[in-house]
């Protein structure tokens, strides 16, 4: 059985004009500024006023621990929203956008796939809008005038060996992950050892995921720790007088995406931290405008729930007082199976004890979310190789912890794939059964913090961190920054800090790495294990089979 790929999908799509877009949702066109006729950024003054408006009923996709390939999460969440206004519902959704690293390397996209999808597909993994080119010029702006201040006399008195900004770019390249700059003689300044992450991992791209407008976003970056001086007090992005640069090179990305489904219905695609090394989710000001718009919101969190999903409870509901209706967590058979100890290569054969041996992975996440309050329905993202078996054994099993698990058809049948899941979220949703909390509170200390993450959500026995590390953080609550929450940094593939070990394990320790102050952002990044804020390319990249056919059109993106 063949297939159309996502890219050929994606270019037979009857899009409308974006105006006709944003009129679904009351958007007036000269509030739309566009980019061509099928995306445009919706101003600062409309949203201004979107926000102040009553909110709509939000709902969060999430998933299981994924196999590489990933099991569908933005594809279900575009799926959902796609059903929810099929069966009449006015909804909206709200997703990251694609960063170019895992696009050109092994992940692919993030627009969604078969005929669940957002577009312009092409537009949306590569440049987009520009938001993330803006991230990474504001980002290295504030990098290259650190260093210019210390060339010109260092009157702040940095010490060198305590700079604590890198640099940053939206490309996967481990050649850049630790260098010395600045070699070659006086003229080219001071020798000094540093390093490049991610441009998705940049606290600037978690600020201005976090940022209520333009002035917050100006005092967010203004409070960005860059260095100490030899007696380790802070020095900030506003001592060098970089804040205001910064914010005029991010004034158009601080503006949400409007995009559409296949089906016409509109999405807002801003922002894209990372989940595994950030804080994993679209922008506050993308999910509050379209929540003064739309009467239900689909959005997504990054990886599986014990990343993505922690992280949207624990640091952007808490700081943006969000409150969520119900979460969808989707799973796979072929992942129950991988959690089961399949192999990849044998993942297409029917094998329903591996799916029943592979559950408590499922189960653990249902688990795990249930416990801020917030509902739960699984959605079973089909794949054509699953057997009737397989789906009744997650289900059955699904049911006795008391949720239910639907079949979802979606990336094959659109909106009509997916219209039971649309119909049970409803009422959940307007049944308001929610009652949710963040897992910690704000005035616990900030180990105390990182234990209850690894205790609750990785069920691990302890949390390994050596004495360099708890006196970091305990200087950081002497200093005030005791409040904020953690954003935990580790594999997406297991609960554990090990990528290989699969399943639902209990009794392991989580080894703390290194820990760093995001400031402006207002969360603790917590390190763990071997994970890498500059990601590499694979052997065999993507970027290998992307580019143009002999009639002009691009062929690889996926």
């Amino acid at each position: 059985m063949t297939f159309k790929t996502d890219i050929e999908i994606a270019r037979e799509a009857k899009k409308k004009p974006i105006q006709d877009i944003g009129a679904k949702l009351g958007i007036p066109s000269e509030h739309l500024l566009p980019f061509g006729h099928d995306k445009a950024k919706v101003s600062q003054e409309f949203v201004a006023d979107a926000r102040a408006r009553k909110r709509g009923k939000l709902i969060l996709v999430t998933a299981i621990n994924p196999t590489p390939a990933g099991e569908g999460k933005t594809t279900t969440t575009v799926g959902l929203g796609d059903g929810l206004n099929a069966i009449g519902k006015n909804a909206a959704i709200c997703i990251r956008e694609a960063s170019l690293g895992p696009n050109f390397g092994m992940k692919g996209g993030a627009a969604g796939g078969g005929y669940a999808q957002v577009v312009p597909m092409e537009d949306m993994n590569l440049h987009f809008t520009g938001d993330f080119h803006a991230i990474t010029s504001a980002h290295n702006l504030l990098s290259a005038m650190i260093d210019n201040h210390i060339y010109w006399g260092n009157e702040l008195e940095i010490d060198e060996r305590r700079i604590t900004w890198r640099r940053v770019m939206d490309m996967n390249d481990r050649a850049l992950r630790d260098m010395v700059v600045s070699l070659g003689g006086v003229s080219n300044g001071f020798a000094r050892q540093t390093g490049f992450d991610i441009t998705v991992a940049s606290e600037v791209m978690a600020i201005l995921c976090l940022a209520a407008d333009l002035e917050d976003l100006q005092s967010r970056l203004g409070d960005i720790v860059i260095a100490y001086r030899r007696d380790k007090s802070p020095i900030y992005c506003r001592d060098i007088g970089a804040e205001g640069a910064m914010t005029v090179l991010l004034k158009d990305a601080m503006q949400p995406n409007l995009v559409q489904t296949l089906e016409n219905n509109p999405a807002f695609v801003h922002g894209g931290p990372f989940a595994n090394i950030a804080h994993g989710c679209n922008s506050v000001v993308a999910t509050q405008t379209a929540l003064g718009l739309a009467d239900y919101v689909v959005t997504e969190a990054g990886f599986g729930a014990d990343l993505g999903a922690e992280k949207f409870f624990n640091i952007k509901c808490r700081k943006a007082g969000l409150t969520p209706s119900v979460a969808v967590i989707v799973a796979t058979v072929r992942a129950m199976k991988m959690n089961g100890g399949v192999a990849k290569a044998d993942l297409g054969s029917e094998n329903v004890d591996a799916v029943k041996k592979g559950c408590p992975n499922l189960g653990r996440h249902v688990e795990n979310v249930k416990s801020f309050g917030v509902p739960v329905v699984v959605a079973i993202n089909h794949f054509h190789s699953d057997t009737d078996a397989e789906v009744a054994a997650v289900q059955e099993y699904v049911a006795s912890l008391g949720a239910e698990a639907i079949l979802c058809r979606h990336w094959a049948q659109g909106s009509a794939g997916i219209s039971e899941l649309a119909t049970r979220v409803a009422e959940i949703a307007d049944g308001d059964r929610a009652q949710f909390a963040p897992l910690y509170g704000d005035d616990m200390p900030l180990f105390e913090k990182i234990e209850t993450v690894a205790r609750r959500i990785y069920r691990a026995d302890e949390v390994l961190a050596d004495g360099k590390i708890r006196n970091q953080l305990k200087e950081w609550e002497a200093a005030g920054y005791g409040h904020l929450p953690v954003c935990m940094a580790k594999t997406q593939y297991s609960f554990t800090t090990d990528p290989n070990r699969r399943g639902a394990p209990v009794n392991h320790s989580v080894p703390v790495r290194e820990v760093r102050l995001s400031a402006g952002a207002g969360f603790i990044v917590v390190i763990c294990g071997e994970i890498m804020t500059m990601p590499g390319l694979p052997r065999k990249p993507a970027a290998q089979s992307i580019r143009f056919n002999d009639e002009g059109l691009i062929e690889g993106l996926f």
